[in-house]
């Protein structure tokens, strides 16, 4: 499916699996609004979209710790269109750490604000635009600490923390903004394999059955979910950890 007629909204999109989602939309012909924390990122991953001959992207500077920051993005956006039709919530501080004492009290404020608080106000500023839209949807990348019993990963407690918050909320959200029209995706990912969308590594990586869970297999659900008729609400993804 080409994406020529989707304007989509994507956080922490200056590098790794945000970096990967806004290539792979803006190759199948979608308007990108990126934002990193750090604005020189987001340029950055904007020349890489525009050297590959797309010009349809924008990028912002957005600290999901901020709201006023928050506030400004979604107003930097709303500059350029009167609707998003998905909003990618990719943004959120990984930490790791085997035990609560290991992180300070200042990498704990920072993991829950930009993973939980964050996400929260990122659509609450967006909305306006989504529900402008005639096919809007919330995308979010939770990850497998989302899940109730999960234990299998190394990071902190407060990155369990943050990513329990977001299962919450999008949960639900997916309930709330059902009624007017609004898809919310949740994916629920373990640890897997990222590499760069413009290398031979992304076409050449391992994907049976005994590997790692790749970028590439997140993205192809991202785009399956979108590519659905309008009554298939997919709520989440959920995947085997190897």
């Amino acid at each position: 499916m080409r994406f020529d007629d989707h304007r989509v909204v994507i956080t922490a999109a200056g590098r790794d699996f945000g970096r990967t989602v806004a290539v792979r939309l803006a190759d199948l012909g979608a308007e990108v609004f990126l934002s990193a924390r750090a604005l020189t990122a987001a340029e950055r991953v904007r020349d890489e979209i525009r050297g590959r001959g797309h010009q349809r992207v924008h990028a912002f500077a957005c600290d999901l710790t901020d709201p006023a920051s928050i506030r400004a993005f979604a107003a930097g956006v709303a500059r350029h269109t009167d609707r998003i039709d998905v909003l990618v919530n990719n943004g959120s501080r990984y930490l790791e750490g085997p035990d609560l004492p290991s992180a300070s009290d200042a990498e704990i404020v920072d993991t829950l604000a930009s993973g939980a608080t964050g996400t929260v106000l990122t659509v609450k500023n967006f909305l306006p635009l989504l529900l402008n839209s005639n096919k809007p949807d919330v995308v979010t990348m939770v990850s497998a600490c989302g899940t109730a019993g999960h234990h299998r990963s190394d990071a902190h407690d407060a990155f369990y923390a943050a990513k329990s918050a977001q299962a919450g909320f999008t949960e639900i959200l997916s309930r709330r903004l059902r009624p007017r029209g609004v898809r919310v995706i949740s994916l629920y990912p373990p640890d897997f394999d990222n590499p760069d969308p413009l290398s031979e590594e992304w076409e050449n990586a391992p994907r049976g059955a005994e590997d790692a869970l790749t970028a590439q297999s997140l993205v192809e659900c991202v785009l399956f979910a979108l590519a659905q008729p309008r009554d298939c609400f997919i709520k989440a993804f959920h995947f085997e950890q190897v």
